[in-house]
């Protein structure tokens, strides 16, 4: 098993920056690919941004340019880096990990941008 810990979030103003983390700790073996998921009131959880063991990146189209993810394997923490945020961007934001196989994911940190 493979605990997430997410941290980070917080309210922030449009245009603002905020920066989160999440720490993965238990059975850890091979973690190939860790990502940032979020889901706001009323929509589908989506991607926002992965990153594989080996350090290849994907965002989804509204935040290229504008967050950054990255990773320490050393340490089994991803982070992501949010910047010129937005109204939209406001969501609890959820860390996911995949090892064997398996996904596993963090409880979520709530990002609230306000105007």
């Amino acid at each position: 098993q493979v605990q997430l810990v997410e941290s980070g979030g917080g309210l922030v103003q449009t245009g603002g920056s905020l920066r989160l983390s999440c720490a993965a700790s238990g059975t850890i073996f091979f973690i190939n690919t860790m990502g940032w998921y979020r889901q706001a009131p009323g929509n589908q959880r989506e991607l926002v941004a992965s990153i594989t063991y080996f350090g290849t990146t994907t965002y989804v189209d509204s935040v290229k340019g504008r967050f950054t993810i990255s990773r320490d394997n050393a340490k089994n923490t991803v982070h992501l880096q949010m910047n010129s945020l937005k109204l939209e961007d406001t969501a609890v934001y959820y860390c996911k990990a995949e090892q064997r196989a398996m996904n596993y994911w963090g409880k979520g940190t709530l990002v609230t941008v306000s105007s």
